[in-house]
This record gives C-alpha cells, sequence and structure tokens, in this order.
C-alpha cells in the first residue's frame, strides 16, 4: 500500500483497455459479466483467489473492474464503501477495505493509544458496513515510531486496540489485517517493518479475526527471504500484496523476484485469502495485469 500515482484514465485505456486482443472491452449493460473462454487470458487453475489494488492503476474504478471481472479475479482492495455500487456491479468484491480517513492511516495508526477511541470507532463502522454488503477484509494499521515510543510499547498498544474490536469483528465474520510495509525506503519510521514483530502481534491479539498482510515488494526490501519467510509464519498471514523489486512494477524477468515460486509456497497449504496485485504498471496496463495475474495463477 502506497500513494496513488499520477497515472491517468486516458494512460491506462490507450493502448490497453481499447485492444480487444489483450482484454475485450465490457459493453453498457454487460452487468456482472465475469471471465469466459472469450477472454484471453486470466485465472484459468484458481489454487490462489486474486485481486487487483484501486491505487496503483491510475484508472477509473469503473474500467478496473472491467477488466479486473474479465480477468477472473475476486474483487478490487482498496475501495472506500461509498464506491462498493460499481465493486457490486460486476460481481466483485471489496477484498480489502481500507480504514483510511479522519486523519488515520499508514502513519498515524494503532500503536499510539491517544488514537485508540478514534481509529476504532472508524474500524468498527468499516466492520459493520463490510458485513453488511457480503465482504470479509479490513485493513490496519500500526503507525510510525516517534521519539519515546519504542517497538515493544507499540506492539503492546496495538495488542491493546485490536482486543477491543476482535470480537465484533468475529461476530460479523470479518477479518482485519495490519498490513507489513518496509521502513527502509518507503514509510521511513512505520513500525509494523518486519515479520515476526507482526506475527507476534496476531499471537498476542489471539483470534482468527486478525492477522497480517504480507506485501511481498516490502519485505523484500526490508528483510528478504521472502519464501522461508511465509513458510515460517503463514499461520499468521491473511492477504498478499505483489510488486516487482525493484521500482514496484512489471511482474517480469526485469526483477529479482521469481514469483511462481512464492505462489507455489503459498499454495503448499490451503490458503483462503487473495493474493492482490499492487504494482505500478509499465507500458500496456491491461496487459501487465493480466501477465502478472497469469503468473501467479500456480
Amino acid at each position: 500500500m502506497d500513494r496513488p500515482t499520477s497515472l491517468t484514465r486516458r494512460s491506462l485505456l490507450v493502448g490497453s483497455l481499447a485492444g480487444a486482443a489483450v482484454v475485450p472491452a465490457v459493453g453498457a449493460g454487460a452487468g456482472a459479466q465475469r471471465a469466459s473462454d472469450e477472454t484471453p487470458g486470466g485465472i484459468k487453475k484458481g489454487r490462489l483467489k486474486q485481486s487487483s489494488v484501486l491505487w496503483c492503476y491510475g484508472a477509473p474504478l469503473e474500467e478496473l473492474a472491467q477488466v479486473s471481472a474479465r480477468l477472473g479475479l475476486s474483487g478490487i482492495d482498496v475501495v472506500n464503501p461509498p464506491d462498493w455500487p460499481v465493486l457490486q456491479k460486476y460481481g466483485l468484491l471489496s477484498t480489502m477495505t481500507p480504514c483510511m480517513e479522519r486523519g488515520f492511516g499508514i502513519a498515524r495508526g494503532l500503536n499510539k493509544k491517544e488514537h485508540h477511541e478514534g481509529h476504532l470507532q472508524l474500524v468498527k463502522e468499516r466492520i459493520d458496513a463490510s458485513a453488511e454488503a457480503g465482504f470479509h477484509n479490513i485493513l490496519v494499521f500500526s503507525g510510525n515510531r516517534e521519539d519515546g515510543l519504542s517497538d515493544r510499547a507499540g506492539l503492546e498498544n496495538c495488542a491493546v486496540a485490536l482486543r477491543q474490536v476482535v470480537s465484533h469483528a468475529e461476530e460479523k465474520g470479518q477479518l482485519l489485517c495490519m498490513e507489513l510495509l518496509n521502513s527502509k525506503r518507503d514509510h521511513k519510521g512505520y513500525m509494523c517493518d518486519r515479520t515476526a514483530w507482526g506475527a507476534e502481534l496476531v499471537q498476542k491479539v489471539g483470534s482468527d479475526a486478525f492477522k497480517l498482510l504480507y506485501d511481498i515488494y516490502h519485505m523484500q526490501i526490508q528483510e528478504g527471504d521472502v519464501i522461508a519467510t511465509i513458510r515460517e509464519f503463514r499461520e499468521s498471514i491473511g492477504h498478499y500484496h505483489t510488486a516487482g523489486v525493484p521500482g514496484r512494477s512489471n511482474l517480469d524477468e526485469s526483477q529479482e523476484l521469481y514469483y511462481p515460486a512464492i505462489m507455489e509456497a503459498i499454495a503448499d497449504e490451503p490458503f483462503d485469502g487473495y493474493i492482490g496485485q499492487e504494482f505500478i504498471p509499465r507500458g500496456n496496463k491491461a496487459q501487465a495485469l493480466r501477465q502478472a495475474v497469469e503468473l501467479c495463477d500456480v
């Protein structure tokens, strides 16, 4: 999860959605049409469920929803409740609902007690809205380190906060996920920047309604050893994000991660979460998404 880019609607559409050989256009009134045999590419094996992520493709939600549905994706991450009708129009889920408003987000999260009252109210509202809509996943963040706040104290504060909402999440059939982000390069000061720290938090909270969002791009930068880490901490992970390293771009030969092996490691044991495609595409953007989806369809 990062800040939105300046990609425009035109940059997504020209030479990508407009090219029917890549992803055929969805006509008016197509409604919830899903991927079909006539659509080139997309999910075929389906051992792992996949999603796209709204911010990084730089397209209006309607266009991204059309492409995502045609590729057989389950939904789109980081879509706020007012936009959910667009997802539902195409038979898609909100696969990771954000709690990023009222001043709360990546830097201002659950690791400080003074944030708990307002932030937890927002989380509870998202839990209720997601449950009512038939969705299941809620995104939260630790917040940043500050002078005088140790990682140990921040972990304890996060645990205190999460214990106040996990029973409600359990009742509503919701999974709260805290995202792992790198503090080495992209999010200076972010506290939940190590898988072991996040897994300890999962243990302290002690509920199946709280797990980690393991961002493969971020954790390759922060700590490496991705496959071994996934295998060690798989019980603490509820969702994944992808992107190429370096550059956070296409999942191709220009970057250092071998995604088929990573996906095989995830699929070694049953995994009911989602693989969110969260890279900033180069070139033909719809084709880049299709290629990433196929690469991760192990």
